[in-house]
């Protein structure tokens, strides 16, 4: 009988794979990182062949670390980077073009005539995000744009469009030979083209987009009790498993966290820095700068909705610190470069590098580091850092109550960046509630091993996976109201420097 649940999870930065068991505990990984390309300021791509070369070496090596056997696995889920978009040919399986990553500010001129004709809000009704260049439906309307031969090819069906869950997929369920071309609703509602009600490709803003239906993949629940293929035997699992599970990376940590009920929410600390709420089976409009998004659909359960406060930059800072300054070897140093000194020195970093997202959704915004004197120092530098990934969650936090009406008692956190016991606590005080993370910090990965586990029977209902959640370590507000309230003040009037700088 098998008794594990592969999680292929494809990140910004690397691609992974882990193996765990029916407790949700990891009993195999394996990790590698793939290249980042900037051909100009403000353009982000990645190399599909690349990811999926790197997404087929860390399933071996999984399945290696765990001394399983292929047919230990029961079933297969992905979860991925979302609004990265790929176009690629459905015969010979060669991009078309680069991927475009989420954080590419190429398509701005597209979103602002856009926004021109009918306001920055024109499809939120419909699909719950503003106009922005973050999502995937700019990005194909770029490509069909600057790719002579694309549209064509689309139209005749032979191009195929995806976000990163839809190229994994394809390719682990054959490729060329029959892959089935497939996403999710969660990254589906992430593409600016799928209407939130009907769960549906919006024919409104496909015309006005100028986009082929033909190239759309299909929209499928997050866990399929009917698996959309099986891998090939000599794919890298080497046996027929099926594909079942498919969640974009922070809907994936939301499952993995066990939010299921109204009210409950995560914060997920990665490249970027994801806020999800779970508003239960109906979609909730924002007024606060917030998406309206889905959390997941199960088989052929009501879909569960959630609002979502989205921040570009925040681990990807500290990378910055490490890669573009030389300021710290490993991105691990960071922390104790930053408890060298006692506070901020008023200093205040602002990494709006690709613009604001939430709440602002400012695209002509840029990075500042303010407050500067010649008292600052490297030490200085590194807790401004730090602060600013608590700062904006703060942010976002305040727009998400105003919103929803609930005050949080607590914030269940994952990621990488939750290991850094200095900013945890920062956290937890500027936001004035407690900050607690679970044994398990893997959330995404563990998320996409429940939405395959569950379409098997792995896994029985939500209350299996509840019972898998556990405390493993809870940080308790200590900052004084006084203190709070005078850095977050020094905050809000830095990030006001960063308006307005792209003309």
């Amino acid at each position: 009988m098998a008794k594990l649940i592969a999680a292929v999870d494809q990140g910004t930065t690397s691609s992974r794979c882990m193996l765990f068991d029916r407790r949700g505990r990891i009993v195999g990984s394996d990790q590698k990182e793939h290249q980042q390309i900037y051909p100009q300021p403000g353009w982000v791509e990645h190399d599909p062949l690349e990811i999926w070369e790197r997404t087929q070496q860390v399933i071996r090596g999984a399945i290696k670390d765990a001394k399983a056997h292929p047919q230990d696995i029961a079933a297969v889920g992905v979860t991925n980077q979302r609004e990265t978009s790929v176009v690629w040919n459905k015969t010979t399986g060669k991009p078309y073009h680069n991927a475009i990553v989420w954080q590419d500010t190429r398509t701005k001129p597209l979103c602002d005539a856009l926004a021109a004709e009918g306001g920055q809000d024109r499809f939120r009704p419909q699909v719950g995000l503003p106009l922005a260049t973050y999502f995937s439906g700019p990005k194909l309307r770029w490509l069909l744009d600057q790719i002579p031969e694309l549209r064509t090819d689309a139209q005749r069906g032979e191009a195929l469009f995806g976000t990163i869950d839809t190229w994994i997929i394809w390719w682990l369920t054959g490729g060329p030979d029959g892959g089935a071309h497939v996403t999710d609703v969660t990254n589906a509602s992430r593409t600016m083209l799928m209407n939130l009600h009907s769960l549906d490709w919006d024919e409104d803003i496909l015309r006005i987009l100028n986009i082929p239906r033909e190239m759309l993949p299909r929209i499928v629940p997050s866990s399929d009790t009917e698996p959309w293929g099986l891998t090939p035997v000599d794919g890298p699992f080497g046996t027929a498993i099926p594909v079942c599970g498919d969640l974009g990376d922070q809907q994936a940590a939301l499952v993995g966290q066990a939010c299921f009920r109204a009210g409950e929410a995560k914060n997920t600390y990665g490249t970027g820095c994801f806020m999800l709420l779970n508003t239960g089976e109906n979609p909730t409009p924002s007024k606060s700068g917030l998406l309206t998004t889905l959390a997941y659909r199960f088989s052929n359960a009501p879909a569960v909705y959630a609002l979502e406060g989205s921040i570009a930059i925040t681990g990807a800072l500290v990378q910055w610190l490490r890669d573009n300054l030389g300021l710290i070897q490993h991105s691990s140093e960071i922390e104790d470069l930053a408890r060298s000194v006692e506070d901020n020195g008023g200093l205040y970093f602002v990494p709006a590098f690709s613009g604001l997202f939430a709440p602002y959704w400012r695209s002509d915004a840029r990075g500042v580091i303010a407050g500067m004197t010649r008292y600052a120092n490297r030490g200085h530098l590194a807790r401004a850092a730090l602060e600013a990934t608590a700062f904006q969650t703060c942010e976002v936090l305040q727009a998400m109550e105003v919103d929803s009406g609930v005050a949080l008692q607590a914030l269940k956190v994952d990621g990488g960046m939750v290991h850094n016991e200095l900013l945890m606590q920062f956290q937890a005080d500027i936001l004035n509630v407690p900050v607690v993370r679970p044994q398990i910090a893997e959330t995404t990965s563990l998320g996409a091993a429940y939405a395959a586990g569950l379409a098997v029977g792995f896994w029985n209902d939500l209350e299996d996976l509840r019972a898998n959640w556990s405390v493993d370590k809870t940080w308790k507000p200590q900052m004084k109201d006084q203190e709070r309230e005078r850095l977050y003040s020094g905050w809000l009037k830095a990030v006001e420097r960063t308006f307005n700088w792209v003309e």
